[in-house]
């Protein structure tokens, strides 16, 4: 058993060393150098920042415009023993982190306000959980944690998501996460504060604010929600649900199945995201609920995805890996069970897609690096926040890994930037 256990410390201390020192294929210098804060955004570039607090997703992005982005603030309540420590620590909520980590980008920049906050779908490790514990908002109308965390920091100026104005489709969540993030939608609506419901096939919902001057154009396109998919033509969208009326209750869409997905598109470069999306339909008894692979078609090829639903065994099916074929995988990852072995086996199979590719994760657990040794030392990183930073005009692609455990900002990683190229 002394064995064993010495075994598994050296294999962990291997995979915990490989990211740094690995090679990159690239084909142009970094500007930015491991052991020296981030260099902050600058007009004309496009940043995404894939936050890694350990309770969830949250994706923070900076157009070329100065336009601000917040894809989910995640915060759940998840016990360690199934989830990663909160990062940097839990000397604050995840939420509090998440909002820091966005004003401090905005403040570089000479900005503050989120002109946007996109909640993909109403899930703890989205948009917050909370508890008898959690502090009451200065309006005293809901709790704080996740978004309602981001808000009480930040002026959010549109609050879009998949269920306003009534939250009814498919169904209500009877649970505390749910009620209070309707409160808080509420309370926006009644101090008039925009609210939105997502609009599917979209490109001007999501739309430059012309904060900084830019000479490139850019658009976010909105691909899925609520089982309905962009055509891929002009801003038209088909249904793939079938009436609830035709369903048993226990098959009516879930939450996940229900989430948002958006395209961003800078030039040579597109990234596509999808929340909770998956592809899985009950080995083909029920089609209908592979909603991640209609999305995949109409958004992609695509330079850098997210491996949606955390790299969860029903996310990225063969189809959807085909028709991303991204350059880069991102997996917002914080629970043990994240990344699943044959999802990582499809986002580096040249069989599905023929090619280099790079594949990160915002935080994986000891266990999980233990359990699937063969494939995450195949990983260029998997800790640490994941910055995506496209060059004015989409012409080349910087990965950048920052420390999560302070809020420095510090290179952990950050290999020769990658040429991007039409098509």
């Amino acid at each position: 058993m002394a064995q064993l256990d010495q075994h598994r410390r050296l294999l962990l201390a291997a995979l915990l060393a490989l990211p740094a020192a690995r090679p990159v294929r690239a084909a142009a210098a970094s500007s930015e150098r491991v052991g020296e804060p981030l260099a902050p955004w600058l007009p004309g570039w496009l940043d995404i920042h894939h936050i890694a607090t350990g309770r969830g997703n949250a994706t923070f992005v900076m157009l070329p415009d100065g336009t601000s982005l917040l894809v989910d603030a995640g915060a759940s309540l998840n016990a360690p023993d199934v989830s990663v420590a909160p990062r940097p620590d839990a000397s604050r909520r995840p939420g509090e982190w998440i909002g820091r980590y966005a004003a401090r980008h905005l403040r570089r920049a000479g900005l503050d306000g989120l002109d946007y906050l996109l909640a993909t779908h109403l899930h703890p490790d989205h948009t917050g959980d909370v508890n008898e514990s959690s502090p009451i908002a200065a309006g005293g109308a809901y709790r704080l944690g996740g978004v309602t965390d981001v808000a009480e920091q930040l002026r959010v100026r549109t609050l879009i998501d998949r269920g306003y104005p009534d939250y009814a489709y498919p169904q209500r969540i009877d649970a505390p996460f749910w009620r209070n993030y309707l409160a808080f939608a509420g309370a926006r609506r009644k101090a008039g504060l925009a609210v939105e419901r997502f609009r599917v096939g979209s490109a001007a919902q999501i739309a430059a604010r012309g904060h900084r001057p830019s000479p490139h154009r850019f658009e976010v396109r909105n691909v899925a929600a609520n089982g309905e998919v962009w055509t891929g033509e002009g801003e038209g969208s088909r249904k793939l649900f079938p009436d609830l009326a035709t369903l048993p209750r226990a098959d009516w869409p879930s939450e996940n199945q229900c989430s948002v997905a958006i395209r961003i598109g800078y030039g040579n470069f597109s990234y596509f995201t999808a929340g909770d999306l998956t592809s899985y339909t009950n080995d083909g008894v029920l089609p209908w609920q592979d909603v991640l692979g209609p999305a995949a078609r109409a958004a992609g090829p695509v330079t850098v995805a997210t491996a949606d639903h955390h790299g969860m065994f029903d996310g990225l099916n063969g189809d959807v890996v085909r028709s991303l074929r991204p350059r880069v995988w991102v997996i917002p990852s914080w629970h043990i069970a994240h990344p699943d072995m044959l999802q990582l086996e499809r986002m580096f199979s040249e069989r599905l897609y023929p090619g280099p590719r790079e594949v990160l994760a915002t935080t994986v657990m000891r266990e999980n690096l233990l359990a699937n040794g063969r494939l995450t030392r195949r990983m260029l990183s998997h800790d640490g926040h994941v910055l995506v930073r496209v060059a004015p005009g989409g012409e080349r692609l910087q990965l950048v890994v920052t420390d999560n455990r302070n809020e420095q900002d510090i290179v952990r990683l950050a290999p020769p930037a990658i040429l991007l190229t039409p098509g």
